[in-house]
């Protein structure tokens, strides 16, 4: 049977790491789609949007691959925390996310033949320490916040923000891995395993 040929759809490190994890083979193609909000779209509306623009774009252009593509949405209130512009801005997110519990939505997409064959929102909830001045100040002085939704990476300094994590860290890293896996086991049933080194 002819091996299945993934690709991710995605230039994050953070999704190319924790995919490399589960032992499957895979490529990396950058979408390049376009992931400004439209008007009135939810957190969930918004991520299974761009992640299924995502997977679609990188599909289109190879039609014989599995592609899969996800995009994460950091919301508090009702505000949707993106990657920060500036320094300013990070620091304002922070602030905002500071003693208090924010949701974080990761939505996956997988595509055959231009076609959405899974999509699913995967919701965790964190809860952060109070967090003072000078320490925001310090990690923003870091770097790590300016290519991060919400301005933090569970995975880096961020994680010593984090008081609770309520869901998998995996989804607030970017990457829902369990509910992946099992998306793509009902798509390619017994081939799953081919894409798996040897």
């Amino acid at each position: 049977m002819k091996r299945p040929h993934l690709i991710l759809a995605s230039a994050s490190p953070r999704r190319k790491t924790l995919l490399e994890a589960t032992g499957l083979t895979f490529t990396i193609v950058s979408s390049g789609a376009d992931e400004t909000r439209q008007a009135h779209e939810d957190a969930i509306t918004y991520a299974v949007r761009v992640a299924c623009d995502k997977a679609l774009s990188v599909s289109a252009a190879h039609r014989d691959a599995l592609v899969v593509a996800a995009d994460t949405i950091v919301e508090l209130e009702g505000e949707i925390l993106q990657k920060p512009v500036d320094a300013a801005d990070a620091a304002r997110m922070l602030r905002m996310l500071s003693g208090a519990t924010h949701t974080v939505v990761t939505a996956f997409a997988v595509a055959s033949e231009a076609r959405i064959v899974e999509k699913a929102p995967i919701i965790a909830r964190v809860t952060f320490h109070s967090l003072s001045q000078e320490t925001i100040d310090a990690y923003i002085e870091t770097g790590e916040p300016f290519d991060k939704a919400g301005s933090y990476g569970i995975q880096d300094r961020g994680a010593d923000f984090i008081a609770a994590v309520e869901g998998s860290r995996d989804t607030v890293m970017g990457l829902p891995v369990k509910e992946l896996m099992a998306a793509l086991e009902r798509v390619l049933g017994s081939q799953v395993g081919n894409v798996r080194p040897k």
